[in-house]
This record gives structure tokens, sequence and C-alpha cells, in this order.
């Protein structure tokens, strides 16, 4: 499989496949510091991102917003003081799909690269 940041997501449309619990677990595996939240009873992606000032962050949340875009699946972004959360998941079936670790993979390239 190649590595998850470097695939792109895909079209999904409401008969799309949430990630089977096996799946689940290799895909987690790809990316360290995610983890799964339930809101509102759907599985999402979070993870957390500390900055030293409220400009990085938001500059943090603007370069995720940017691929977001391109790429057509988009998260929600808290922005603090310092902090950037982030939660990834496909709205159309209400849960976990590949493109959500896709994406998380993407957001960890663009933190690391701060």
């Amino acid at each position: 499989m190649p590595i998850l940041n470097n695939q792109s997501c895909e079209a999904c449309d409401l008969n799309a496949s949430r990630v089977s619990d096996e799946e689940l677990q290799i895909l987690l595996a790809e990316i360290p510091g995610w983890h799964i939240e339930s809101v509102d009873n759907i599985m999402h992606l979070e993870r957390a991102y500390t900055f030293d000032n409220f400009i990085l962050a938001m500059d943090f949340a603007n370069k995720v917003t940017n691929i977001a875009e391109a790429e057509a699946h988009h998260p929600s972004i808290l922005v603090e003081w310092g902090n950037v959360k982030i939660n990834w998941w496909t709205h159309k079936i209400k849960g976990l799909h590949k493109n959500d670790f896709i994406m998380a993979a993407k957001t960890e390239v663009l933190y690391e690269s701060d």
C-alpha cells in the first residue's frame, strides 16, 4: 500500500463504505498521535497540535485549509491561542472513510514541516 500522505482522496457518495474495524486498526497505526473521538455517535479522527502563539496556530490551520480544498475533503478545525484541534470524518457516510486517514497523514506532514 502506498504511504497514506502520497495518496489522494476519492470522491465519495452515500454508498461509500466506512472503514472496517480491521482496516481501522491498520490505518490508525499509520498516523500516530491521532485517536478516535465519537461526536454525536459518529466516529471522527482527532488530533490536537500545539504552537508557541496564535499566529503560528492560525498559519497551520490555513495550511490545513489549503490541502482540504485541494482534496475536496474538509475537516472541523478549532483554533485557540497556541492550539489547533483537527477532526476528520466523512460527512456523507457519517463515519470514517480511508480519505480521512489520508488527510490526517497529510496534516501530519504539514505539522512536521513547520
